[in-house]
């Protein structure tokens, strides 16, 4: 009886070892062979305008000359010229933030009577 002779419901019978041994007699076995890795191909050469995308996207940068806790009382009284102790000492490394992670430390210089920062050290990603 074939599957498509039973009645839908009736679950077919296994089939018997001399019915098995039949088919093995039929059946042709032929070797498959995996499929060849092509060798991949080299990245494509990247250009500033590939990045044009993201250009205008904003980001906020810091630079953290240094941090300090004072009361609000003192906060109140400061006034133009007040002076401010930082927990950093002159020409230790500052912090460079991008978007509140930090990604590079530097020094401050002075270019045309101007702050600026160098960077001296990239931080890596973890």
């Amino acid at each position: 009886m074939s599957d498509d002779d039973m009645e839908p419901g009736q679950n077919p019978q296994p089939p018997d070892e001399q019915s098995l041994e039949n088919a093995s007699d039929d059946l042709i076995l032929q070797e498959m062979q995996a499929a060849k890795k092509s060798d991949p191909e080299p990245p494509a050469e990247k250009s500033v305008a590939d990045l044009e995308a993201i250009f205008d996207v904003p980001v906020r940068v810091s630079v953290v000359l240094g941090r300090s806790k004072i009361p609000i009382a003192d906060l109140l009284k400061m006034d133009v010229g007040t002076v401010v102790e930082l927990d950093r000492q002159v020409g230790e490394a500052i912090e460079i933030y991008v978007n509140d992670r930090l990604i590079a430390r530097g020094e401050i210089v002075l270019v045309e009577n101007r702050l600026g920062v160098t960077m001296t050290e990239i931080i890596k990603a973890a």
